[in-house]
């Protein structure tokens, strides 16, 4: 007789080095599509966040819809909630006029709380477990503060600071150095590990994004939003296609007795 209930399906990834790279590549391109979208297509901010967040809102309800995970559509959603994060605190910004350092307090505190919630409602902040509607919603939702507290904490340093680009991705890369020695080497939680490592990657992108595609007197490399956003684009579409067919990044089925 059989045992088990019922049979589910993690609707996320497995971590991998791949997992990481497009992780890394989606947030430099939800910088770098923003601005093209909002700067050199001449959409302004409030079209480009209308536009972005109708997207977002679709595909999520596809993902949502899914039984399992599907890569195309889960690093979509990813790239849309990118794109998202961004212009939700462009918008604190540059429409509202919230400083960055308030920006940086309030996403902080907002993910602290999506944390606290999903861990006292389901006892786990594990990603090996998003198979259920509730925790999956948890998910998502810490993913949109990331990017937005990514984006706040990049400006921030690059800009405010007056660090730079190049000197900010930099800072951002040792730090997720830092945690992955910890990890490896000191046994720190995953968990932690992860989410600490996840937060990390969104500043790196921006500042590496900004990096390549802004002007030379701007400190930048000057490759323009346009360019940045279609290398990043293909090599993550080439990446997805590549884990659609190996099947890399798949998770084991998951049961519940």
């Amino acid at each position: 007789m059989n045992t088990f209930k019922k049979q589910m399906i993690n609707k996320v990834p497995e971590v991998t080095i791949f997992f990481w790279i497009i992780k890394i590549m989606a947030t430099t391109v939800g910088e770098t599509a923003a601005d093209f979208l909002n700067e050199n297509l001449h959409l302004g901010l409030t079209n480009t966040t209308y536009t972005m967040g109708i997207l977002l809102v679709i595909v999520l309800f596809l993902q949502f819809k899914a039984s399992r995970y599907i890569p195309i559509l889960y690093w979509t959603t990813v790239l849309l909630i990118s794109v998202v994060g961004t212009l939700v605190t462009d918008n604190l910004t540059d429409h509202f006029g919230v400083p960055l350092e308030i920006s940086n307090i309030v996403f902080s505190v907002l993910l602290a709380l999506t944390f606290f919630i999903w861990f006292v409602k389901e006892k786990t902040l594990s990603i090996h477990s998003i198979f259920t509607r509730k925790r999956e919603v948890f998910y998502w939702l810490a993913i949109l503060f990331t990017f937005a507290l990514g984006t706040a904490a990049g400006d921030f340093i690059a800009e405010s600071l007056h660090m730079g680009y190049l000197k900010s991705a930099l800072m951002f890369a040792v730090a997720i150095g830092i945690v992955t020695v910890a990890y490896y080497r000191f046994k720190l939680h995953a968990v932690l590990s992860f989410w600490i490592a996840y937060i990390l990657t969104r500043p790196l992108g921006a500042s590496v994004g900004d990096y390549l595609s802004q002007p030379h007197h701007a400190g930048g490399l000057g490759l323009g939003t346009m360019g940045t956003s279609a290398i990043f684009l293909l090599v993550i579409l080439s990446l997805v296609i590549y884990l659609t067919k190996t099947k890399k990044d798949q998770v084991p089925f998951i049961h519940e007795k």
